[in-house]
């Protein structure tokens, strides 16, 4: 079973495999076209694509952030359409490093399916070993999903990390965006810039080495006992604009070996939501 990362040697081996489904996850936060498109132009072959927007995430709402968590049911049930069953290996990936691949990671492990893992280096390094690539739309033997309900100890609500920062209960946010966004500079993405105070930031980038792949876990665990320092992974909460890329660094987490961290789920553009909640900028 792989269930944190998968090399593209495996992948290619298990193609035809039934027992195995792969899904593209690409997707551009500026552009929600553009991922269905560049499935269109070439993938994996025999990979199903799901949507960030569409698939990965809930509707907007006028109180949640930008990509609040989807219906569990709906989401099993595409799932299932798409021919994940009880047994299926499934592999995800992207070519945002794991950005977008490692929220259906965290996804999938939220609905109880542990069998799932990233492609170690996405897209890119797919096309470098220059594998196989199709333009084919698969046509999935649909299984039943085992849906049993959520892991509702996964995941923070805005109120439960409101008082975590008031310190009605011990713990850490960290929060994933890259380190200019965190001190409020150069905001592009949401109304407004900053960071919720007592935050510390560790950009969700550093997990990867320069090929574009993940670092080996003995860096990872060095980096993040680094900056949780005597906080256990249990009360380590993990943040970012909309709950994506934070799945990163719970998927680097895992790789260390740090497990039991959780995810705040509607982060940054939930936050900000009410005006009344502090902000924070600067380092």
């Amino acid at each position: 079973m792989f269930d944190t990362l998968v090399e593209t040697e495996v992948v290619a081996v298990h193609l035809d495999d039934p027992q195995w489904v792969v899904f593209d996850s690409r997707s551009v936060l500026t552009d929600h076209d553009a991922g269905p498109r560049i499935y269109a132009e070439g993938h994996i072959p025999g990979a199903r694509y799901l949507h960030l927007e569409q698939d990965l995430s809930g509707p907007v709402t006028p109180r949640s952030g930008r990509h609040p968590l989807p219906d569990p049911e709906t989401l099993a049930a595409k799932l299932g359409k798409a021919g994940v069953g009880r047994n299926t290996q499934v592999a995800v990936y992207d070519d945002a490093g794991g950005a977008i691949a490692a929220r259906l990671w965290w996804l999938l492990r939220w609905l109880g399916h542990r069998q799932v893992a990233v492609l170690n280096g996405g897209w890119q390094q797919w096309l470098k070993e220059a594998r196989a690539v199709s333009r084919d739309t698969p046509i999935p033997v649909p299984h039943q999903f085992p849906y049993h309900g959520v892991g509702q100890s996964d995941y923070l609500t805005t109120g439960e990390v409101s008082e975590m920062m008031q310190g009605q209960q011990r713990g850490l946010l960290v929060d994933a965006r890259a380190a200019n966004r965190f001190r409020g500079e150069g905001e592009t993405i949401d109304p407004v810039a900053g960071h919720v105070p007592g935050a510390i930031n560790l950009p969700f980038a550093g997990n990867l080495a320069e090929d574009g792949r993940f670092s080996n876990p003995a860096v990872l665990r060095q980096r993040f006992e680094a900056a949780l320092g005597d906080v256990p992974p249990d009360r380590t909460v993990f943040m970012c604009g909309s709950g994506v890329t934070a799945c990163h660094d719970l998927l680097a987490m895992e790789l260390a070996g740090m497990k039991g961290a959780r995810l705040y789920a509607g982060s940054w553009s939930e936050w900000i939501r009410d005006p009344a909640r502090p902000v924070a900028r600067g380092g």
